[in-house]
C-alpha cells in the first residue's frame, strides 16, 4: 500500500493498514496511525505525530517548519488526531519554542483546499475550515467551528465553540461561542449560528438562552462588565450560558462587539 516511489525515512513509524502514494515525502520523527491515506506528491516533515483514520490529499504540507523569524531550530511539533479530512494544497506548520512547541489539530475536521493554520495554533473538533481561509500563529478554536471560504483570523485570537465565520470574514478579535460573524472585513457579530444548533440537536429551551445570552451582550447596550454580571446570573440555569461567560474570563484580546 505504499508507492515505490514514495520516500520514507528509515526513522519514521507507519501504521497498519497506511496508503502512501506516489512520490510522497515521509520525514524523519513522523509517526503515521493506522488506516491512514496518505495521496501523492504529499510533504509530511516531523516531528509530527498523525492519528488513524485521516486522509490526506494530494500536495499537503503537513509538519513544515513554523513561519516565524523567532524560530531557531528549536524541536517543535505538529500533532493531528483521528479521522480527519485534510485537502489539497493544506499548510499546516510545527509550532515555536516560545509558543508552546506544539501545533494541534483535533479530531473528525474538515481542512478544506489551500487552508493555511499557523504555528501554535489548537484546533478542537469537529470543525470545517472552508476553501483558503487561514489561521495566523497561537489561534484556538474551539468544536464545531465553521470557518467560512476566504475567512482569516489574526495570531491569539480565540473562537468559541459553535461559532460560525462568514466568508471573507477577517477576525482582530476574540469571538465567543455560537456567535456568527458577518461577512464584512474585521467582521461583526450577526446574531448566533441558529441553524447550526438546530443540526447539532440544540432543542428550542437551549437556543433561547444563548439568544438572550447574545442580546445580553451585544443589544443591551450594556458595558462589557455590566453585561458579563447579568450573564453569570443567566449562566445559573443554562450551561452554554456558562460556557460563554468561561469564554469571557479567558479571553486575553479585544472582544468582537
Amino acid at each position: 500500500m505504499i508507492h515505490p516511489t514514495a520516500q520514507i525515512d528509515p526513522t519514521a513509524v507507519i501504521g497498519d493498514n497506511v496508503s502512501i502514494g506516489a512520490y510522497s515525502v515521509i520525514g524523519a520523527d513522523v509517526h503515521v496511525g493506522e488506516g491512514t491515506v496518505i495521496g501523492p506528491h504529499v510533504v509530511i516533515q516531523g516531528p509530527t505525530r498523525i492519528g488513524r483514520d485521516n486522509r490526506i490529499s494530494q500536495f499537503a504540507s503537513l509538519g513544515g517548519d513554523p513561519q516565524d523569524k523567532k524560530f531557531q531550530g528549536e524541536r517543535t511539533e505538529l500533532v493531528i488526531g483521528d479521522r480527519n479530512q485534510i485537502r489539497e494544497y493544506v499548510t499546516i506548520n510545527r509550532g515555536t519554542g516560545d509558543g508552546g512547541g506544539v501545533t494541534q489539530i483535533g479530531n473528525d475536521n474538515w481542512i478544506l483546499a489551500y487552508v493555511h493554520i499557523a504555528h501554535d495554533c489548537k484546533i478542537g473538533n469537529n470543525t470545517v475550515f472552508s476553501n483558503y481561509s487561514a489561521l495566523a500563529g497561537h489561534v484556538e478554536i474551539g468544536d464545531w467551528v465553521v470557518m467560512a471560504g476566504f475567512s482569516g483570523a489574526h495570531q491569539f485570537c480565540k473562537i468559541g465553540a459553535h461559532a460560525f465565520i462568514g466568508m471573507g470574514c477577517l477576525l482582530g478579535s476574540d469571538v465567543p461561542p455560537f456567535v456568527t460573524m458577518a461577512n464584512e472585513q474585521r467582521g461583526r457579530p450577526r446574531g448566533i449560528n441558529s441553524e447550526g444548533l438546530k443540526r447539532r440537536g440544540f432543542d428550542t429551551t437551549r437556543i433561547s438562552a444563548i439568544k438572550r445570552a447574545y442580546r445580553t451582550l451585544y443589544m443591551a447596550g450594556l458595558t462589557l462588565a455590566d453585561a458579563r454580571e447579568q450573564l453569570s446570573v443567566q449562566a445559573n440555569d443554562s450551561d452554554d450560558v456558562r460556557a460563554m461567560l468561561e469564554f469571557l474570563d479567558r479571553s486575553e484580546r479585544s472582544l468582537a462587539r
